[in-house]
């Protein structure tokens, strides 16, 4: 089984990055890969269950399930069902921890799937850089007032 894991600190409160964050349809609003989202079958995008299906900026379409959601805990958890590369029991977690220190956020996103075993690095790497990463820094821009 691959993993990645990527951590950031953002200079925002836990309840403005969470604020952003949120609505699992809502990736197109915070982050740059993702150019348009949908919430199918008309279910509200908190509703654990529903499923997303979104583009990324290179054209592929990719589905994914809510498993789980939580405000109080500032943390949504989801599985990939439909995805270009050969995946399978996916599950990620994008989670936020107030940090104390300037009212800062700790974030972290980790992942775990199945994939060929020639495929799985790569696959790991290309989410951990492009996907987790990248929307920490978008997140990071947006809160420093560069985006």
């Amino acid at each position: 089984m691959a993993s990645v894991t990527i951590s950031s600190v953002i200079d925002a409160p836990i309840e403005k990055v969470w604020a952003r964050i949120r609505d699992f349809n809502g990736l197109p609003s915070w982050h740059p890969r993702m150019v348009e989202s949908e919430i199918e079958d008309g279910k509200k995008a908190t509703e654990i269950g529903c499923v997303r299906k979104f583009k990324v900026a290179s054209g592929a379409t990719i589905r994914e399930k809510l498993t789980a959601f939580s405000d109080a805990d500032h943390l949504t958890t989801y599985s990939i069902i439909e995805h270009p590369a050969p995946i399978s029991n996916h599950t990620a977690t994008l989670k936020l921890e107030r940090v104390t220190d300037g009212d800062r956020t700790f974030a972290i996103w980790t992942s775990t799937f199945d994939a060929p075993a020639d495929k799985g690095d790569e696959i790991a790497k290309g989410m951990g850089d492009n996907v987790f990463q990248g929307g920490f820094n978008a997140l990071k821009a947006h809160f420093s007032g560069q985006s």
